[in-house]
């Protein structure tokens, strides 16, 4: 039987990391699933998902924190199976002047209508006109039935006002709203 776990990684960024992290998995009969990986500020950090049979697990995770010597530092887990009330996804998109709170603001207003944040990317630029900070956020939501859509249509005009930022909301089934 196969274990699911879920394993974060950071180390400097060179040439290599990916490479040593999975000759390390395919060495002890793991197999890499999915992942999300990224250079940020120097460092190499991602996420993942490995399988691998009950009985190399042990032998698995002892070889991945052996990897903390070459520079490496890792976490697992195990992976869990949870159950989500039925929901609609949408797509999202934040963009305005950068400045402090704009994460917490949007997150927030999702946490307190039970809305799972299943993907969060952001990144600061430069405005091509005038050089000032630009700020750009984009994921996938994952949102209850029981929400009351004009409600957070309602709530996120207010904090894209309020900020100053443009936020919009995509689903396969609704049209933007801007």
């Amino acid at each position: 039987m196969n274990t699911q776990l879920v394993l974060t990684v950071l180390s400097d960024d060179r040439p290599g990391v990916v490479e040593q992290l999975a000759q390390t998995i395919s060495q002890h009969h793991g197999n890499w699933l999915e992942s999300r990986m990224a250079q940020l500020a120097g460092k190499f950090a991602g996420i993942l998902q490995v399988a691998v049979a009950q009985e190399h697990q042990q032998q698995l995770q002892a070889a991945l924190n052996d990897l903390n010597s070459k520079g490496f530092k890792i976490v697992v887990d195990n992976a869990v199976n949870i159950t989500r009330p039925e929901c609609r996804e949408f797509s999202f998109s934040v963009v305005g002047n950068d400045r402090p709170g704009i994460v917490r603001e949007i997150a927030q207003a999702f946490a307190a209508r039970h809305i799972n944040m299943g993907e969060l990317e952001t990144a600061c630029s430069s405005m091509p006109w005038s050089g000032e900070p630009l700020f750009e956020a984009t994921g996938v939501i994952e949102v209850p039935k029981v929400v009351d859509m004009n409600e957070l249509y309602d709530y996120l005009d207010k904090i894209a006002d309020d900020l100053a930022v443009d936020i919009r909301l995509e689903s396969s089934t609704e049209k933007s709203h801007p």
